[in-house]
């Protein structure tokens, strides 16, 4: 019934190996990839006609964690698995960036590719498997896909070097993926380290999937189907576009000259509409929207490296004006305005306690995540309508990399026990807005009284290659993102970097771009770090007025469940009666937040009225509970102790009934407290 076809290599220490002919046969191409014991469906399907009207190559990657493949069943109301997670729209992106760039320009056929992971081994990552599977799925599906590619895990220490897909946490967790001709994606979190150990780690992962590419290229020689021809884009239509050039070339070259975004936006917007009327009837809207886009495209970057003059008049590595301000909101707890040229980005750092922590649940575990980062980009801030809604694969991956570059400085949630949320609202965007929010995050945190070990900034880089000719550009604007050929983000801080982000649009780099590109990030980071440290240079030693409060009380492990009480009875009346929200760990730190310290005071007496024995000898008003036939039991405030028989009066007493009775109010002292943590109580001693 099937044609099985595989091959597989052992790569550092596990097997890895890729097979089809047994499922999905009905795709154009479907791989099934195993890597130790983690296994990943990988699907690609392409429609045979370009799409209608498409305005941009439409490939989606989807990646997709079934629960089962972890022996879990999904947490929530609903026990299926629903809209993607944050995770898995992370690694669907970390999939797309590095495939994207090997189709051939014009190519507009609706591409879908699908990860499924359906068995997971803690001990290899699935999204090495999914790209794996990503790449040979198209590589053997019949679409014009210049791959194969790869990727691998990189991570690092002082002590053991660099690390191939680490399955501990070290000081770096990077990703790179690329070509066997170089470089073409990276996506990093890293504990402030020097550019050279960044561009080695790079480096050292590029070399290290280099067996997997071959791997991909053998298994492609003997299921391979034979590829779809496509010619290049402006050769096919050569005579129209050199009709357009000459029609249009001067608009554009005015339309570059106008420093002003708002002002070029509507000249070259009113330049296509003209095209698009006048030429209607002789070809589609999307072919001419490429021609218009290719001849803008050459313009500006024949102009860049002839002149080294950007279109707003900056030089290669100069930096737009920059405004930094924090605390502007009265009544949040940290605020701040952080204005770089036209991007602007509004950050509100928010404090909670652990109650407020997020909860992930995912194939490899719950967990609860203290730091979160939200970002959010509005279709105000580019001047446009558009839809508001739940946020996009875009919103979730530029808030992710924010996160990643202020995680290392957050401080351990020994020394900060609060929950943060940063919010990011971009207001204006002219390229480099992740940037604007780590900048804006970095303030607004220690606005709030958060104590970063050090402050971070971020900036965005490009590039324009012609050739061997290139141009490194600092603080990217949006139209130098759009035409150029890398988007390269590096945030830091003075002592070294703690994220980098490259996206690479034409089909690699070397390391002697990267090397340099890094090296012009670092001088244009320093200075963005300046001008920040002349607003906010550490975090306030206090707290904002607006945060809320807390305090600690270590109480013994055995009386939690004195204080948690009955169905959590005792601690939810403490909280509505105080107001304070109290926090029990499983070592006995209770956690004490309220808004102000009268309302903590409180609470803290109530848990010590329960938790902490009363010092012997201490007289209490108090009244009986419950009468026994060997003594009565007695409440002082949050607490319960027995007098004896022997301890009610001077005298001998024939009954305790005959002297007391429920509800009565007697005064007692405390005369000790026996091995189990229950008082003694005396009345004839008082």
């Amino acid at each position: 019934m099937f044609n099985v076809i595989s091959e597989g290599i052992n790569w550092a220490g596990k097997t890895i190996s890729i097979e089809t002919g047994k499922i999905a046969r009905q795709a154009d191409g479907a791989v099934i990839v195993r890597y130790g014991d983690t296994t990943v469906l990988c699907t690609a399907v392409f429609a045979k006609t370009p799409a209608e009207d498409a305005r941009f190559f439409p490939l989606t990657i989807n990646y997709q964690e079934k629960f089962y493949s972890a022996g879990k069943i999904p947490g929530g109301f609903l026990k299926r698995e629903g809209k993607p997670s944050d995770r898995e729209v992370l690694i669907s992106r970390l999939i797309d960036r590095p495939i994207r760039p090997l189709f051939p320009e014009g190519f507009l056929n609706d591409i879908q590719v699908v990860c499924t992971v359906l068995s997971y081994d803690l001990n290899c990552d699935p999204e090495i498997a999914a790209m794996t599977g990503a790449s040979a799925a198209l590589n053997i599906s019949g679409v014009p896909f210049l791959g194969p590619i790869a990727g691998c895990k990189v991570g690092y220490s002082s002590d053991e070097g660099y690390i191939l897909n680490p399955i501990h946490q070290t000081q770096l967790d990077l990703f790179v993926a690329g070509t066997n001709e170089g470089i073409l994606m990276v996506e990093s979190e890293a504990h402030e380290l020097s550019e050279d150990t960044m561009l080695g780690a790079v480096m050292f992962g590029f070399r290290s999937f280099q067996p997997i590419l071959e791997m991909v290229k053998k298994f492609t020689e003997k299921a391979g189907k034979s590829r779809m021809q496509v010619s290049p884009f402006e050769e096919i239509h050569s005579d129209l576009l050199g009709e357009i050039k000459s029609l249009y070339i001067t608009r554009i070259k005015d339309a570059l000259n106008t420093k002003d975004k708002a002002e070029r936006s509507i000249l070259l917007d009113n330049a296509k509409e003209e095209l698009f009327t006048e030429f209607k009837e002789r070809q589609a809207k999307v072919v001419l929207d490429g021609l218009f886009e290719s001849i803008l495209s050459t313009e500006m970057r024949n102009t860049l490296l002839a002149s080294g003059k950007r279109i707003d008049g900056r030089g290669p590595d100069q930096i737009r004006d920059i405004s930094c301000e924090i605390d502007f909101l009265p009544k949040v707890h940290g605020s701040a305005l952080f204005t770089r040229g036209e991007t602007q980005a509004v950050v509100v750092s928010t404090l909670g306690s652990s109650a407020d922590e997020q909860i992930m649940d995912d194939i490899s575990g719950d967990r609860k995540e203290r730091f979160m980062l939200h970002y959010n980009f509005p279709p105000y801030a580019t001047g446009e309508t558009g839809r508001m809604g739940a946020p996009g694969r875009r919103e979730v991956g530029h808030g992710k990399l924010a996160w990643r570059s202020i995680n290392p400085v957050c401080p351990p949630k020994e020394k900060f026990p609060y929950s943060i949320r940063v919010v990011s609202d971009i207001t204006e965007s002219n390229g480099s807005s992740s940037m604007a929010t780590v900048c804006g995050s970095s303030l607004s945190m220690m606005a709030a009284g958060v104590p970063l070990t050090s402050p971070v900034a971020g900036i965005a880089m490009g590039l324009i290659k012609e050739g061997e000719k290139y141009v490194i550009l600092s603080d990217i604007m949006g139209d130098e993102d759009h035409l150029g050929d890398m988007d390269f983000k590096v945030a830091g801080t003075e002592r070294g970097i703690t994220a980098l982000q490259m996206d690479i649009k034409i089909t690699s780099i070397n390391d002697a771009i990267i090397k340099d590109a890094l090296a012009q990030a670092k001088l244009g980071r320093l200075h963005i770090l300046g001008i920040m440290n002349k607003t906010i240079a550490s975090a306030k030693n206090e707290l904002n007025e607006n945060a809320p409060r807390m305090e600690t009380l270590a109480i013994s492990r055995d009386r939690i469940k004195d204080l948690i009480g009955p169905g959590g009875k005792i601690i939810k009346e403490i909280c509505e009666r105080t107001g304070a929200k109290i926090d029990i760990a499983d070592n006995g730190i209770v956690t004490i937040f309220a808004s102000d310290k009268a309302k903590i005071e409180e609470a803290m007496e109530d848990i010590k009225g329960i938790c902490c024995p009363p010092d012997i000898g201490t007289i209490f008003d108090g009244k009986v509970t419950k009468i026994t036939d060997f003594g009565a039991f007695v409440s002082i405030g949050n607490k319960e102790g027995l007098v004896h028989i022997s301890n009610i009066a001077k005298h001998k007493i024939p009954t305790v009934a005959s002297v007391l009775h429920e509800g009565q109010e007697v005064r007692v002292k405390v005369i000790g407290v026996d091995d189990r943590n229950k008082i003694k109580l005396s009345m004839k001693d008082v």
